[in-house]
């Protein structure tokens, strides 16, 4: 039973059939495991701290696939888990360290303090770049920019208009843009 090959729906039933339940939830974790890693690791940016809240969606999808409805595709609900995983990590954070979630530095700190940081080039200044926005606009543009989401996917997992999302995705590149042609 290989993932390759098989539609959502398909490994949603897998799931529900007892016998094959872990072999599924196997299938699906292989399915989506890069593209969740890489998603929170764009909003918490530690390597470890990804995947610490890579854990924390391994287990909500554990529960919650059995009462999954698929009311909305399947990676739409699992980014819901990741982002609102990934937030919750950085409130708690913040709650730890006491400091204004509007305070990029921390975020910016981490990028820096990553072993591979290289401040010439363009990737790591485009990171730097992108912890400085606020919450809401860092996550639609990582939804929008490296997930190539379409508005009306990230509205769902979100659960934001598409005009405030498509406004949030515009200041969000502008201040990006602003921030590379000046650092």
């Amino acid at each position: 039973m290989h993932q390759q090959g098989l539609t959502d729906e398909a490994l949603l039933a897998l799931f529900r059939d007892e016998r094959t339940k872990e072999k599924a939830f196997s299938l699906i974790v292989s399915k989506y495991k890069e593209k969740l890693y890489w998603h929170i690791r764009r909003l918490v940016v530690v390597h470890e701290d990804a995947d610490d809240v890579l854990q924390n969606v391994y287990i909500k999808m554990w529960k919650g696939l059995e009462h999954f409805r698929e009311e909305s595709k399947l990676y739409t609900w699992l980014y819901r888990i990741a982002t609102n995983e990934s937030i919750t990590f950085l409130h708690k954070q913040q709650k730890a360290r006491i400091v204004d979630l509007g305070d990029t530095s921390d975020l910016q700190n981490s990028v820096k303090a990553d072993p591979y940081f290289d401040a010439s080039k363009l990737e790591w200044k485009l990171q730097l770049a992108i912890q400085t926005l606020p919450e809401q606009q860092r996550l639609v543009f990582c939804l929008r920019y490296f997930d190539e989401m379409p508005y009306n996917e990230i509205s769902e997992i979100l659960r934001v208009s598409t005009g405030s999302l498509k406004a949030s995705y515009h200041h969000a590149a502008k201040k990006i843009e602003d921030y590379l042609l000046h650092h």
